[in-house]
C-alpha cells in the first residue's frame, strides 16, 4: 500500500505511528471546522454531553470549556485516539469532568436516555450501517436531547470524491441524506446548515 494512502486510512481509525501522526493533524486540521459547528449548536446549557469520534481530543476541551458546567464521555474505537483524548484532557479527567472511552458507535454501550447533547464531528463517513448507529445516539440522548454532526464535505463536489477509492467503506453524505436516515431513526426535528464559502455542513436533529 502506498505511503498515501496508508496515510488516510489512518483517518477510519488511527494505528501505528502513522495513526499518531494522524490524530495531531486532526486537532490542526479539523480547528476552524469544528468551531464553526459549535458555534450552529442552539443555545442552551447541556449538563452531560457524548462526543463520538473523539480523534485527537481538541473537540473534547473545547466542548468542555463551551459548557463549564457540563460532564463529557468522549468515545472512540481507536486506542491511539484515546490515549491522545486522554493525554489531552489530563485536567477534566483529574477533575471528573471528562470520561475517554474505546467504544465502536455501532456497538455503543453507554447509559439510554442520559445526555443532553451529542456530537460527531468529521466522523460518520465512516460509520458502518449507519441507520443503526443514528439509532444508537438517540437512544443514548435525553428526551428533546440534541444530535450535532458537523462535515467538512457536503457529498456535492470534488472534496467529497476524494477520498473514493482510498479508504474503504468510506461514504459522503449530503445533508438531505443525513436528515433523511435521521428521521427513519428517529428524530424528530431536523435540520441543516451550509457554511457560506465552504462546503461544509451541520445537521442538527432533536429527539
Amino acid at each position: 500500500m502506498k505511503l498515501y494512502k496508508k496515510f488516510f486510512v489512518n483517518a477510519k481509525e488511527p494505528k501505528g505511528l502513522l495513526g499518531k501522526i494522524m490524530v495531531n493533524r486532526m486537532n490542526i486540521h479539523h480547528k476552524e471546522l469544528s468551531t464553526w459547528g459549535r458555534e450552529n449548536i442552539p443555545h442552551f446549557s447541556p449538563s452531560t454531553i457524548l462526543e463520538i469520534g473523539c480523534g485527537g481530543g481538541r473537540n473534547t476541551k473545547e466542548l468542555l470549556k463551551k459548557y463549564p458546567e457540563a460532564k463529557v464521555v468522549a468515545i472512540d474505537y481507536s486506542n491511539i485516539s484515546v490515549d491522545k483524548t486522554k493525554k489531552y484532557n489530563k485536567k477534566a479527567i483529574n477533575a471528573d469532568r471528562c470520561t475517554v472511552l474505546q467504544q465502536d458507535v455501532s456497538k455503543l454501550d453507554v447509559e439510554k436516555n442520559v445526555f443532553d447533547l451529542a456530537t460527531a464531528i468529521e466522523t460518520v463517513y465512516f460509520w458502518p450501517r449507519i441507520e443503526e448507529c443514528f439509532r444508537n445516539v438517540y437512544e443514548a440522548l435525553k428526551d428533546n436531547g440534541v444530535f450535532v454532526i458537523v462535515n467538512e464535505a457536503d457529498g456535492l463536489g470534488e472534496e467529497s470524491s476524494k477520498m473514493d477509492g482510498i479508504i474503504e467503506g468510506y461514504r459522503v453524505y449530503t445533508a438531505e441524506e443525513l436528515e433523511n436516515l435521521l428521521k427513519v431513526a428517529g428524530f424528530s426535528d431536523v435540520k441543516s446548515t451550509h457554511h457560506i464559502s465552504s462546503p461544509w455542513i451541520t445537521v442538527i436533529a432533536t429527539k
